[in-house]
């Protein structure tokens, strides 16, 4: 889309809350603010958990907190997010935005690396197949494990989306070989051919997949 068809869909879409308006200039001043999702993207994601009427949510890679927030103040007053990151300084940030949104209580955030950590949960007494949403938005070489631990961890018919599937048209440009690229691209071609959930791409955004688990 043009800047100002972007411009258009802004002004007679988004209702972004004060909080996250904040939270996302906030980010902005960071080096790689970047890995932010747009407000557009966190609306989306909001509709989303509410339209399926997700109680129990995971999201991995958190970043400073956008999708997060944006997930919490979705989830009903009795539901819960398990929010997964490394990085101690950006959970700090998401966790006063929760805090100051009151909906902290609803976030179970566990440091560490996510393969890891999506490990633990599996073993869990319950966890798996008590999902009803996952979101993905984390180092791209690890999407397939991500999405595989995410398969285990949802009920049938919960939802799974991925973030960053058309990684800037870089998918589609085979002089790009870097790591990350590369596992995009098979990452994208096995979620093609995986009869264990229903399938949609859609270029919003940098490229957002959509698995719903039979």
């Amino acid at each position: 889309m043009s800047d100002a068809i972007q411009d258009y869909v802004a002004d007679v879409s988004l209702r972004e809350p004060d909080l996250l308006a904040e939270l996302r200039e906030k980010t902005s001043e960071l080096p790689l603010h970047l890995m932010q999702i747009s407000p557009e993207q966190g609306q989306f994601l909001s509709l989303l958990v509410k339209a399926i009427g997700a109680r129990r949510t995971l999201e991995v890679g958190v970043f400073t907190g956008y999708s997060l927030l944006s997930t919490a103040l979705a989830l009903p007053a009795d539901g819960s997010v398990v929010a997964l990151d490394l990085d101690e300084g950006w959970a700090a940030t998401a966790l006063e935005f929760c805090e100051r949104a009151g909906v902290a209580d609803k976030v179970d955030f566990r440091l560490g690396d996510a393969r890891e950590t999506l490990a633990d949960l599996l073993r869990e007494e319950g966890a798996p197949g008590s999902f009803d949403f996952v979101f993905i938005d984390a180092d791209k070489e690890g999407y397939a494990e991500y999405y595989e631990a995410a398969l285990k961890l949802l009920r049938p018919g919960g939802l799974v989306v991925v973030d960053n599937v058309l990684w800037h048209g870089a998918v589609i440009d085979h002089e790009v070989q870097d790591s990350e690229t590369r596992a995009l691209r098979e990452f994208n071609a096995k979620l093609h051919d995986d009869k264990r959930v229903e399938l949609s791409l859609l270029p919003f955004a940098d490229g957002l997949t959509f698995a719903l688990k039979r």
